[in-house]
């Protein structure tokens, strides 16, 4: 590129709205260049020039690692969902200088005695809590990167983190690529027997797409693919017993052989963090990751989890029991139980969730969603396609208002499965935070705005996307992680939002919103046929609800074994002993699942939350903060879902303490402001059923 392409370069704008419309891979090397070249001279400058005030350390180092935040976080976001060749390997090049850029300034002695200073100095009475708060864990943060390290223990601790970043993308890579070159191409009709009409026009849909023009819903051929869309109901809804197996097995073999495996990546992962934590003076890495949470150590967190398994083993034992005798099977398969489970279910509820689908609708959905966020909190959401640049034709964007009608947020909405380009599941990631900034001497609220990522079925012909109600629980998991990142009234970006929250408290409000799916006003407020208007019809909601808790025992043992088992290879495994991931994990199996893996079972190597995304040693994280959720959730209960001024009231509570305080305050701290006293494990069981058995 040239030098004039350099200065035209937008991903060095550096602030407001990514122009994803003129973004091109091909910036990326040049721009990053750039950009570290120029912070690293600001970097020095500071270092130098560095005072133990809120102005002469906090502000100006904020502003750099917004600048590489912004541009790195719009290159991060693409490689979620637009990956391409050109755009990994632009990724691969730069990743190790902007790690490189962060361990020299997370392991800088004056940043770090400055913050030390602002803390002993005569400021630190005057700052607020937040402030406080920000320069506390800024102090934590040095030191958990390897500050206090000289010579070679300094070097090795950031070869590691180099080679962490490399193997963690590889992984991620690895996974996609896996899930991307599995295809199984259907042409005769009993392979496709008991599919319902959504899942079979979704694979012609795929067929068409792979080249076969002609591929009809009716007809075929139909390809089905391991993405969740198409995986999912040909598991719950084929007849076709051995193409479940055929499918199941390379489900739980993806990214574990071949140009695509996983295996040796996880042993180098896992060996480095034991490392990394050892260097930083821990026993393991489970105690390095705590050291930034909410549960005090290892054993509250095995506890608590102990405590869950033991309250739902025996309900999952049961339940499978039950289910074998309903199929008339006493040897029922992996590749069975979703199929079986979907059968019982239908039998004992009356209704199977394909019924459902024509009443979710995405734009009925949103409708419902927007009406519950009014409803609670009291803010008005409204499309603003248009306003912003997109990075695909199916991405929304949307505009929150107050009460008083003033824009206080925007997010973008990416609802659809691409397995070509889109990583799998669902997620929330910020694009820009709420801070008070200036500009031209006068200071601004600039808003935040989120990312909001799902993975759901797409429109097939002429009609909109028809949501499962897994689905319409997801949309609503991840908008609550965006309410804390949008509502935020914190004016500090270091803790505003989801900034500076525990990580084992971060799934909070996305797990309490999950609870608003069963509320009668707001499922009538969604569940309307897209095509005639007509909502759901009584008896289903009735349905529905006595559903919810079908095989629970099955869901939570089913969390607590991903949980036991990230908690267990980060805390006991000795990597390079005798024992293999694998072979924890079948040792854990043997008390947390009802039926055991098979043998080609390599689950781990797609497991990306702990070896490519931030629940390392923090898996447990979701079951920990849904005991906070439920427990939040109940406060509504307690005073009447039916009474609107009460359910006003508490939603405007919760929106002051949880949805705002961000990560001014420690997470115990926001709950007791919200809930008046610490949490309790009985609203969990209670709404997942288990109080009976506990």
């Amino acid at each position: 590129m040239t030098d004039a392409a350099i200065t035209k370069n937008c991903l060095l704008i550096g602030k407001g709205l990514p122009p994803f419309n003129e973004i091109e891979a091909e910036q990326v090397v040049p721009a990053m260049t750039q950009l570290l070249k120029e912070l690293s001279e600001e970097v020095t400058k500071l270092e130098k020039n560095v005072t133990s005030t809120w102005s002469g350390l906090v502000e100006p180092l904020t502003a750099i690692e917004e600048r590489l935040g912004w541009s790195w976080g719009i290159v991060g976001h693409l490689m979620g969902v637009k990956n391409s060749s050109q755009l990994r390997e632009a990724y691969e090049k730069m990743q190790p200088e902007v790690i490189k850029f962060y361990t020299k300034l997370s392991q800088s002695k004056p940043l770090y005695e400055a913050f030390k200073g602002i803390k002993d100095g005569a400021e630190w009475d005057k700052l607020e809590t937040s402030q406080k708060r920000i320069v506390e864990s800024s102090i934590k943060d040095f030191e958990l990167s390897g500050v206090g390290l000289e010579g070679e223990t300094k070097e090795r601790f950031n070869q590691i983190q180099l080679e962490s970043g490399e193997l963690s993308t590889k992984f991620s890579n690895n996974v996609l690529d896996a899930t991307k070159a599995f295809k199984l191409k259907l042409t005769d009709k009993k392979d496709v027997e008991g599919l319902p009409p959504s899942a079979l026009g979704l694979m012609a849909q795929t067929a068409k797409a792979e080249g076969n023009e002609d591929a009809t819903p009716e007809n075929g051929p139909w390809v089905v693919t391991l993405d969740y869309p198409s995986y999912v109901p040909y598991m719950k809804y084929a007849t076709n017993r051995e193409l479940r197996e055929k499918l199941y097995k390379a489900f739980v073999s993806r990214a574990s052989d071949g140009e695509f495996d996983n295996r040796g990546n996880i042993d180098r992962i896992l060996a480095l963090r034991k490392e990394t934590a050892n260097i930083l003076g821990f026993a393991n890495f489970a105690e390095l990751s705590l050291a930034k949470k909410m549960a005090t150590d290892v054993d509250a967190v095995q506890n608590l989890q102990e405590d869950l398994r033991v309250a739902s083993y025996d309900a999952a034992v049961q339940e499978f029991e039950e289910l074998k005798s309903f199929a008339g099977q006493s040897d029922l398969k992996n590749w069975d139980t979703s199929y079986w489970a979907e059968k019982q279910r239908e039998a004992k509820f009356d209704f199977n969730e394909e019924e459902l689908r024509p009443y979710f609708s995405l734009p009925k959905v949103l409708d419902g969603l927007f009406g519950l966020a009014n409803r609670i909190f009291d803010v008005t959401i409204t499309a603003a396609d248009g306003e912003a640049p997109i990075w695909h034709e199916d991405v929304r964007y949307f505009k929150i208002a107050d009460e008083t009608g003033n824009a206080i947020a925007f997010f973008y909405l990416d609802p659809y499965s691409r397995p070509a380009e889109k990583r799998g599941g669902a997620w929330m990631n910020d694009c820009i935070g709420r801070a008070k900034i200036n500009l031209d001497g006068k200071t601004e609220t600039r808003l935040p705005v989120a990312y909001l990522t799902c993975n759901q079925t797409p429109p097939v012909d002429d009609k909109p996307s028809l949501m499962t109600f897994n689905e319409v629980t997801t949309l609503f998991h991840e908008f609550g992680h965006g309410l804390q990142h949008m509502l935020t009234t914190i004016d500090y970006v270091g803790a505003s939002g989801i900034n500076n929250v525990e990580w084992d408290a971060v799934e909070l409000p996305s797990q309490f919103m999950e609870n608003w799916c069963y509320d009668r006003p707001t499922l009538f407020g969604m569940a309307k046929h897209y095509e005639t208007g007509e909502t759901l019809p009584e008896e289903y909601y009735q349905k529905l609800v006595a559903a919810k808790n079908y095989m629970s025992g099955s869901a939570m043992l089913r969390q607590l074994h991903f949980g036991m088992l990230d908690m267990e290879l980060h805390s006991n495994y000795e990597p390079g002993g005798d024992e293999t991931p694998n072979d924890v994990r079948n040792r854990l199996a043997e008390t947390t699942t009802v039926i055991p893996p098979i043998p080609e079972d390599n689950f781990l190597c797609a497991f990306g939350h702990i070896f490519a995304g931030g629940y390392a040693a923090g898996y447990y994280s979701y079951k920990w903060a849904e005991v906070l959720s439920a427990d939040a959730f109940a406060a509504f209960e307690e005073v009447g879902l039916e009474d609107e001024d009460a359910v006003k009231s508490v939603g405007k509570k919760f929106k002051d303490t949880v949805l705002s305080l961000g990560g001014s305050l420690h997470p115990m701290e926001v709950f007791k402001s919200f809930r008046g006293r610490e949490p309790n494990t009985e609203p969990l069981l209670r709404h997942s059923g288990l109080v009976k058995t506990a």
